[in-house]
């Protein structure tokens, strides 16, 4: 998977390349994410390119936070089509994550 990976001041903005976040690639994703989770402090994770999320997808995600809690760092996420973010709202999980509408809402937040 190629994550398209971007350095705004201190923010890392990751774009995530796939239209699918399911059991079929979450395993790919978790292994490609990592590194870029290791580079920084402030992560934002941009879902534009993404319509589908399954339980894989969001345990990925989960993953993904708990990864840089456990460095002290923060994640945010953008670009959520309406059917992913109906996805997070569903199992909860939208009052886990910061959740914005555009990277650069989320790289803004990081300053306040």
């Amino acid at each position: 998977m190629q994550i398209a990976v971007e350095k705004k001041d201190d923010v890392v903005v990751a774009r995530i390349p796939v239209a699918d976040l399911d059991a079929a690639n979450s395993g790919e994703f978790k292994h490609d994410i990592a590194p870029i989770l290791e580079s920084g402090d402030k992560v934002v994770i941009d879902l534009s390119a993404v319509r589908f999320v399954d339980s894989s997808g969001l345990g990925a995600m989960l993953s993904c936070l708990r990864q840089m809690t456990a460095k002290g760092g923060d994640l945010k996420l953008s670009g959520m089509s309406k059917q992913v973010r109906a996805t997070f709202e569903l199992v909860r999980m939208h009052r886990i994550f910061d959740i914005f509408d555009t990277s650069e809402a989320a790289i803004a937040a990081f300053k306040s």
